[in-house]
């Protein structure tokens, strides 16, 4: 790449926090849900709806004309959707997740990435709210965060379960484990999705979790099948289950940590007992163009959530996960296909037992 070509480059960069506000903003202003109902408006039939100058909507539009998301007729001023006509309601609905969450949850923290880098925690939390902590002790107190990162988390959720689940072994009747399972939706999709007869599935997390958990396993009926034990795993794991699932629990720690929770888990299990574990990959080739959880998730986890972690490479993850003494037995790509086009990483399933 030439100097001119590289500092051209540079410019994607500084006008990216622009263009994701102005997208955004059509979006929060209604903008695009009134083009979808009632084509063919001027920027001062937009405005009056949106309750806002007519000028300053205008403004907004000249992205979305330029980048072929809106259509502006020049004969007669007023405006359509053009690519953005063509998607889904629902796909489009998902896309506004990511944005919102994107938004309330990374876009101001970002601003203290850097001392977020050397003071190896969250800075961001203190400054803005003067919470110490990390972003997952924060959802509980702070609605304007929670509400938008957990719609992310369903629409994340109703994708990579399914595929999760249909891709890993749980015997019958196992005693199950899921690992950091919050309050219990993972539990609820393991009992419904690998029943058995006898099969038992206890979320382990903070004791904080408890009454939410155990709420939901009684509003789903899976009560006397399903329970919860609360603790640290740090500070040990209950023992002598068949099977541990780890989901999306792993990138939010280094590796010294990542090893702890593994060898915690290996302990838990056992003989020849199971651990599925479910992650974001970064490619082998990071230079991969189609690669965007470099360009989301380590700012993420460092910046975000707990001031440390973030993606490994599928072949990271396997040698941490043997490193801990288990053998493993599958290390499976969910196929990009099979993902929503608008999706920043793609997940990763790998599957151990443990040896005697």
């Amino acid at each position: 790449m030439t100097p001119h070509a590289t500092l051209a480059r540079l410019r994607e960069y500084m006008v990216g926090p622009s263009r994701f506000m102005t997208l955004l903003s059509c979006f929060e202003l209604g903008l695009i849900d009134t083009l979808r109902r009632r084509p063919a408006l001027s920027a001062a039939e937009l405005a009056a709806a949106a309750g806002a100058r007519p000028a300053a909507v205008e403004q907004l539009l000249f992205l979305l004309v330029k980048e072929g998301f809106v259509t502006r007729e020049e004969t007669t001023g007023r405006y359509r959707l053009d690519a953005l006509a063509d998607v889904a309601e629902k796909d489009l609905t998902q896309a506004r997740a990511d944005l919102d969450m994107i938004k309330a949850v990374t876009l101001r923290q970002l601003y203290y990435l850097t001392p977020s880098v050397r003071a190896g925690r969250v800075v961001a939390l203190k400054e803005l709210y003067g919470f110490e902590g990390n972003l997952y002790d924060a959802l509980g107190v702070y609605p304007e965060l929670r509400e938008p990162w957990a719609r992310l988390m369903d629409t994340v959720t109703a994708h990579v379960d399914p595929w999760f689940f249909a891709n890993i072994d749980i015997p019958a009747g196992s005693r199950v484990l899921d690992l950091a399972g919050n309050t219990g939706l993972g539990a609820l999709h393991t009992y419904r999705l690998k029943n058995s007869p006898g099969l038992t599935v206890t979320t382990f997390d903070l004791p904080e979790k408890e009454q939410e958990c155990l709420a939901n396993f009684r509003a789903h009926h899976v009560e006397d099948h399903c329970s919860f034990i609360g603790g640290d795993v740090f500070e040990g794991l209950p023992s002598g289950f068949d099977v541990i699932l780890v989901k999306h629990f792993l990138p939010m720690f280094d590796k010294d940590d990542v090893l702890r929770i593994l060898q915690a888990a290996h302990g838990a299990l056992n003989d020849g007992g199971q651990i599925h574990v479910l992650v974001p990959l970064l490619p082998e080739d990071l230079t991969d163009p189609d690669n965007y959880t470099a360009d989301f998730y380590p700012s993420f986890f460092v910046g975000c959530t707990m001031g440390q972690g973030g993606p490994q490479k599928l072949s990271t993850w396997q040698s941490w996960i043997e490193e801990c003494g288990f053998t493993l037995t599958k290390a499976l790509t969910d196929d990009p296909a099979n993902l929503p086009p608008h999706a920043l990483t793609v997940e990763a399933l790998l599957s151990a037992t443990k040896t005697a």
